[in-house]
């Protein structure tokens, strides 16, 4: 009995311990991607429209010390997800601080469309069937891209915003009407 209480108090300290080392690495992580370098940090708010869902949200993802709000992640999960399953996933809060980031250098509070966010792997590869475009290994399946318009603004103006950021990758799509940007390393195409 007293090996059991033992285990059960390691297991609830390591818990604890976990818990606070993810807050902590996620309270970093804003401060990394905030981009402000002098220790301030404005909250992580987004407003969202998904075109395929025709859904809309609006919601603050962090505060101003950098601690995330797990019910908001989990709003975004459902905004960004797979339309054609419903699939969900954890966005990369990398991608979404620098859909943050775009927003902000565009003025702050604008309303971002979204185009696709996470890609079911049955989806991506009916979309590869479709266009030689799409990437076998897209990162739309791990939840680390987005292809949005902000329709305040043209596409050419998101995108040289999305390339002084130098945040991830940015692909440019006049054509089918759209930015990309992911959290990979920085590269740029179209």
């Amino acid at each position: 009995m007293r090996d059991a209480m033992l285990c059960r108090r390691m297991f609830l300290r390591s818990s604890a311990f976990f818990a606070a080392t993810l807050i902590g690495a996620k309270s970093a992580l804003a401060r990394f991607v905030d981009g402000a370098g002098n220790g301030s940090l404005t909250e992580g708010k987004l407003s969202l429209y998904n075109v395929n869902c025709k859904e809309r949200l609006t919601v603050t993802y962090r505060n101003s010390l950098g601690e995330y709000c797990d019910e908001a992640l989990q709003a975004l999960n459902w905004i960004f997800r797979c339309h054609q399953t419903n699939q969900t996933t954890e966005m990369d809060l990398r991608v979404v601080e620098y859909l943050n980031r775009l927003d902000n250098t565009l003025g702050g509070d604008n309303e971002i469309h979204i185009i696709s966010g996470y890609r079911s792997p049955e989806y991506n590869a009916e979309l590869r069937r479709r266009s030689k475009g799409v990437a076998k290994d897209s990162l739309h399946m791990k939840g680390m891209a987005i292809d949005l318009v902000i329709p305040r603004f043209g596409l050419d103006r998101i995108r040289k915003s999305a390339l002084t950021l130098a945040a991830g990758g940015v692909g440019y799509y006049p054509q089918s009407g759209f930015v990309h940007i992911d959290s990979g390393h920085f590269r740029t195409w179209g």
